[in-house]
């Protein structure tokens, strides 16, 4: 089974504070989310292979490491995700982008897929989807699964905050995606928000509550 990450590194946390607060606005929200994203960037890519190769230096040539295997492709939930998408892409900025929109069919209460645009190759990248909040987990397992319909099959899920309710709905439908999140909170309210969690990420991020 896939393992479940929780990225304690103490810029993390304490960007994470600031973002929490409620007082907190959009402006400096969005710069903290994104700074989060490319501190997570890279945890997330601390396993990715590396192969050898020889450049020469002005003082000599020398064999150096530089990334192999495949190439990396992004995936935000809209519409919060996309939050988190230039703080990644300034780590990886060969990095593709792709995007699925989910919603919540009001009468079944799963999610429906209403947009989804990858690249080409999305079955040969090594691919990050990212959502703030991971709450239900209905959107990410939902978004998990699409791709992988689509042929994708290297996978990791990055998230700021999850519930541990997200966490077990995702873990037991993609036991063989790792999770990332830069805290485990307490659960989830009668509303679907996490506790104590940061309030509606896309609200907060995009100025619209």
């Amino acid at each position: 089974m896939a393992s479940l990450h929780v990225l304690e590194h103490p810029l993390i946390q304490h960007k994470l504070s600031l973002m929490r607060n409620k007082n907190t606005g959009s402006k400096e929200f969005r710069e903290l989310l994104e700074e989060i994203a490319m501190l997570m960037a890279y945890e997330v890519t601390r396993d990715f292979p590396l192969k050898e190769i020889e450049v020469e230096t002005p003082i000599c040539v020398m064999k150096t490491k530089v990334l192999a295997g495949r190439k990396v492709g992004v995936v935000p939930i809209l519409r919060a995700g996309l939050g988190m998408v230039d703080g990644i892409l300034n780590l990886i900025p060969a990095a593709r982008v792709g995007h699925v929109g989910l919603y919540r069919d009001p009468e079944t209460l799963e999610p429906v897929e209403y947009y989804c645009k990858l690249p080409n190759d999305v079955q040969e990248r090594e691919l990050i989807v990212i959502d703030p909040m991971l709450a239900t987990g209905g959107s990410a397992s939902a978004a998990i699964t699409f791709l992988k319909q689509r042929g994708c099959s290297h996978i990791k899920l990055v998230c700021l905050i999850a519930a541990p309710e997200g966490v077990a709905r995702v873990r037991k439908a993609h036991p063989d995606v790792d999770i990332f999140v830069a805290a485990m909170d307490e659960c989830l309210n009668d509303h679907g928000y996490i506790v104590p969690g940061l309030g509606d990420a896309g609200d907060r991020l995009f100025g619209t509550k």
